[in-house]
């Protein structure tokens, strides 16, 4: 990627549509405007104007002009509205991109070009591409949170106070001759603590907020013909799963999203769990077993007609996540030790289980804004940087080891950031948002 380069994508949805915008970033951005509009606009000011591109003209539409470094990505940048016929986007990408200079964007690379500009750092970049994919009301607030800085703020607090710490303990290394430097502070052991313990209560809600930012997980598990393919229809008000009276008709994971009050929760329907000779249902078992493993929930489904058989795990497996034991069928008849009953056919209770998955998820008690580590980046930079802290105070005998404890410290929170991330890690980052972004 070089930045000596103009690029151009189309940045709006799919065609065709009511307008599409295209935007270019870098050095020939101003010179398409001028050819077009015969000298730049004001500034953020829109503009109608024929899209005159190469001599001829496309269509009518609006333009606008945003010279950098105060654009999105830094440099100067054009947008261009026309309507969203794909014939005139594609004629107008084609004859862009010919231009010299110009070419279409990569996936990711206008955002790239923020961070590289240093108009976003990491986390606020991640932040954005959550933000874009976001369908319900928490992952949006917990995107915009992240894209709005409230975890850069609180990282770059925590990196100052460990360049305090560092520079009080690097004086003693630099300086352990002079006369008129004394020895560490009395709060030294204190603050380094303290700050260690204000990192991990913060990395301790990292469940709950890739609860917020992925979703929450409830695997429905049971015996075959346990009503689970019919449970997982009547919660999402769907045919989405596949309804039988044969045993072993679900041999594999179906995952079905739900909006609750603006949490998702992923519904999981899984195969019935029992002994059998066919390979196919046997790989299928063996999903459902892993699929209960990883959950978040376990709503574990019992019928008044269907039997559990006693070489399945129960719910009392220790290895098994939280779990509730679910009755169905109950217009056919009750199930003993249900924590709940329900009927896909009647649609009793079902109202009252959607209560339940929302409870369980904890949504109802977490402010998104507050739970900004969502991230598995984040996770491991904090738990390195919590390790680091965790080893200062037996090094304190020995001040150059505890000063590499600080920087590693240190080091952990910049990678966060992005400041010391290798290329291959942006490549991998930048690479998962779309084109036009």
């Amino acid at each position: 990627m070089r930045s000596d380069e103009t690029i151009v994508a189309l940045s709006s949805g799919a065609l065709p549509s009511g307008v599409a915008v295209i935007r270019l970033s870098g050095p020939m951005a101003g010179r398409v405007l001028s050819d077009m509009l015969g000298a730049l606009p004001a500034p953020r000011q829109l503009k109608l104007s024929d899209i005159r591109i190469g001599g001829e003209t496309l269509d009518r539409g609006l333009v606008a002009w945003m010279p950098g470094p105060n654009s999105f990505t830094g440099e100067d940048c054009a947008e261009l509205q026309v309507h969203g016929s794909p014939a005139v986007v594609r004629a107008a990408l084609r004859k862009l991109s010919s231009q010299p200079g110009i070419r279409l964007a990569e996936a990711g690379e206008f955002t790239r070009r923020a961070f590289e500009n240093g108009k976003l750092d990491l986390v606020e970049a991640q932040g954005l591409g959550d933000l874009i994919e976001a369908e319900t009301e928490n992952q949006r607030a917990l995107a915009y949170a992240r894209l709005e800085g409230g975890l850069t703020r609180q990282v770059e607090g925590w990196r100052e106070r460990l360049l305090d710490l560092r520079a009080e303990i690097e004086a003693q290394i630099d300086f352990s001759d002079e006369s008129d430097v004394g020895g560490l502070s009395h709060s030294f052991a204190a603050d380094v603590a303290a700050l260690e313990q204000e990192i991990g209560e913060v990395l301790a809600t990292r469940g709950r907020g890739r609860i917020l930012r992925s979703g929450f997980r409830v695997v429905l598990a049971g015996p075959p013909n346990a009503g689970k393919s019919s449970l997982l229809n009547a919660l999402s008000r769907s045919d989405a799963a596949i309804v039988s009276d044969e045993p072993g008709t679900t041999r594999d994971l179906k995952e079905v999203p739900l909006d609750v009050r603006g949490q998702l929760i992923i519904l999981v329907d899984s195969a019935g769990l029992r002994e059998t000779s066919s390979k196919a249902e046997a790989m299928g078992v063996e999903r459902a077993r892993q699929a209960m493993l990883g959950a978040d929930l376990v709503l574990w489904l019992r019928a008044p007609d269907v039997a559990t058989e006693r070489t399945m795990p129960s719910p009392d497996d220790g290895s098994l996540p939280p779990f509730l034991v679910i009755g169905t069928k109950s217009d056919l008849g009750a199930v003993a030790g249900a924590d709940l009953v329900v009927s896909a056919d009647t649609g009793a209770g079902i109202a009252a289980l959607v209560d339940r998955l929302y409870e369980a998820s904890g949504a109802a008690s977490v402010r998104p804004a507050e739970l900004l580590v969502s991230h598995e980046r984040d996770r491991e930079a904090l738990l390195g940087a919590v390790g680091s802290l965790s080893r200062v105070d037996g090094h304190l005998d020995s001040s150059e080891l505890a000063a590499e404890d600080l920087r590693q410290a240190s080091f952990a929170l910049e990678r966060l950031l992005g400041r010391m991330d290798a290329e291959s890690v942006l490549d991998r980052l930048f690479s998962a948002f779309c084109i036009g972004k």
